[in-house]
């Protein structure tokens, strides 16, 4: 077999030009502003559509995370880079995709969001990006130190297939109960009327644009997270490349489609409450680093058969219920009325694990 193309420094550099252009298009043809991909919102977003919780505002089966999931389950069994493997800490992984969720939602948005709205404008987002850095900075700290979830293991087949089969399930759910004018609910999926669930994309663009940005991923290893904390543990830039590119090429093509506007106050979808966009990024950065990867790399590994990376998407579906059922997340009037406690809980968790799960603990 030849070389992977992708795994080259052009090819991550592409696979970042391919993500920004897309999602810069899909933002034009109906997602929501800033947010032509939101791993985070996408998935809160499912999670309204299942009714985990009930913000009529944000409830749609977003297809963009389940072509991602198949798109990289194409690519791993195309390679032969199918490889079940679970049991590396899933409890751990969970409660993190619970608080990396709940971060997410403080700032309104995961990293792939916050490079999305640094490129449409929103210069909110350098405070949030600033938060990421800090969070995977701390997380980088407890990788030097010996933190490790430990490893995981090969198992059956069977069970690196369930997470991509339960979003073929979801997506069997989208095509028996489609979307019905002015209903908000068709046969068990719910459906926003207005805000940002009810800005979509068509679904068959979405889905095939997700399919393919889940295949050249996990042939790239394409990683937000991945590309700051290699900078800061390794001094190494190949993921940074593929992350700097999606910010460039969204942005050029944001000014060419009229979508670049520039400023704090009135963007689409977020605050301006400077200092919990920092911390909120801050927790989920941090949570993303002890779980080792960011959010739509989480969807990437879970597509090639680490089910412990469908343990921590799990989390942050179910995070995503916590945010909105008991007033973590924010909105564009500011930080909810507990997501601050949350937030400070979530540093609290987080720390715990890091400090706790070393293999060479201080005496």
């Amino acid at each position: 077999m030849g070389k992977n193309f992708f795994s080259t420094r052009r090819g991550i550099i592409a696979v970042g030009a391919i993500i920004g252009i897309l999602a810069a298009l899909l933002q034009k043809l109906g997602n929501p502003g800033n947010m032509g991909i939101c791993v985070a919102c996408f998935e809160r977003d499912i999670a309204g559509a299942l009714g985990f919780h009930r913000a009529s505002v944000v409830q749609y089966m977003r297809p963009e995370i389940i072509g991602f999931v198949i798109g990289s389950f194409a690519a791993a069994y195309g390679f032969k880079e199918f490889k079940p493997r679970c049991g590396s800490a899933p409890m751990v992984r969970f409660v993190l995709g619970i608080f990396a969720m709940i971060g997410a939602l403080v700032f309104l948005g995961c990293p792939w969001r916050a490079v999305l709205r640094l490129a449409g404008g929103d210069w909110n987002a350098i405070v949030g990006l600033l938060g990421l850095a800090s969070g995977i900075y701390i997380g980088v700290l407890f990788l030097k130190n010996g933190y490790n979830l430990g490893r995981s293991q090969s198992t059956h087949a069977g069970a690196g297939w369930i997470f991509p089969l339960i979003m073929v399930g979801f997506l069997v759910l989208m095509l028996i109960y489609p979307q019905v004018d002015g209903e908000n609910k068709s046969g068990v999926l719910f459906y926003s009327l207005k805000g940002p669930g009810f800005m979509h994309a068509p679904i068959l663009i979405s889905l095939l644009v997700s399919l393919g940005i889940g295949f050249i991923a996990q042939r790239s290893r394409f990683c937000t997270m991945g590309a700051l904390r290699d900078l800061i543990l390794f001094g190494q830039t190949h993921l940074l490349s593929g992350f700097l590119a999606l910010v460039v090429f969204a942005l050029t093509t944001n000014v060419i489609l009229g979508q670049f506007h520039p400023g704090f106050a009135n963007q689409p979808v977020a605050h301006t409450v400077h200092m919990w966009n920092f911390l909120g990024m801050a927790l989920a950065g941090l949570a993303f680093a002890l779980a080792g990867g960011c959010p739509g790399r989480q969807l990437f590994l879970a597509g090639e058969g680490d089910s412990d990376a469908a343990v921590f998407v799990m989390g942050m579906i179910v995070g995503a219920g916590f945010a909105h059922n008991f007033g973590l997340a924010s909105s564009p009037k500011g930080v909810g009325p507990h997501g601050i406690a949350a937030v400070v809980v979530g540093f609290a968790v987080c720390l715990f694990i890091g400090f706790t799960m070393r293999k060479k603990l201080s005496v």
